[in-house]
């Protein structure tokens, strides 16, 4: 047989298997937040100055999405989403450029207050009902705390529930916390048809899908494993601001 072929052929073997591992390196699923809170009587030149800011810095991976939170216990507050990317370009992301820390210093921060939050999440395929790329601008955000050493009980709940979002056409992308305090799955409802989603009668009571997908008397074992399993959980909306965004 031709050495050569031999040759290629062992090459073409080892590409092939280096593909899948490359693959999972370069995968794109995870999203960076930061939560703000401008000043009271400041919010005008805020918004102008973060416009300004995501517009200029932040294309590619460190795209930005401004959402406004509309209620829960962080009303008032904005919610700026980066990414989808991946660890390698966090690791090499850093301030992006001096240009960029200097102006979010000078031009933005003056008109925050002290408090803010932020975290790293990677989205869960396996878990979610929709792909992490189809965003809407109407969201609901439920933050899910296992108790402690719970994770995986959690999780096995969440699959139930995906059957029964699954049933009723209820799109939801699902993240897990990275680095970023207490255990943490966020589930985030995009509501691709706006609010009306969440009228009573849009779909049918959970409770009956619920069943629907997992057997007569599933939903009584739910509500017991989320006794059991989550320490506490809470939700709010929020609204998305293309023009605070990045273009």
């Amino acid at each position: 047989m031709n050495k050569n072929f031999l040759f290629n052929m062992k090459l073409f073997a080892l590409v092939l298997l280096t593909v899948p591992f490359a693959a999972i390196s370069q995968t794109k699923n995870v999203i960076s937040t930061h939560r703000v809170f401008p000043k009271i009587d400041k919010i005008v030149e805020f918004e102008k100055a973060l416009a300004a800011h995501a517009q200029k810095y932040h294309t590619g991976d460190n795209h930005w999405r401004v959402f406004a939170i509309q209620s829960g216990p962080d009303i008032g507050g904005y919610h700026i989403t980066e990414g989808p990317k991946t660890w390698e370009s966090e690791d090499a992301r850093g301030d992006i450029n001096p240009e960029h820390q200097a102006d979010w210093n000078k031009n933005v921060a003056i008109y925050l207050t002290d408090r803010q939050s932020g975290g790293y999440s990677v989205y869960q395929e396996s878990l979610s009902t929709i792909a992490l790329g189809e965003f809407t601008d109407k969201i609901q955000i439920s933050h899910i705390y296992p108790k402690p050493g719970k994770n995986d009980h959690v999780e096995a709940m969440l699959k139930k529930i995906k059957k029964a979002w699954e049933a009723s056409g209820v799109t939801v992308a699902v993240y897990t916390a990275s680095g970023s305090g207490p255990g943490q799955f966020t589930l985030t409802t995009r509501y691709k048809q706006g609010l009306k989603e969440r009228a009573v009668g849009f779909r049918k009571p959970f409770k009956e899908v619920y069943e629907a997908a997992n057997g007569e008397g599933s939903y009584a074992q739910y509500l017991k494993d989320v006794a059991e399993y989550v320490a506490e959980s809470w939700s709010e909306l929020l609204f998305m601001r293309k023009d605070l965004s990045s273009k």
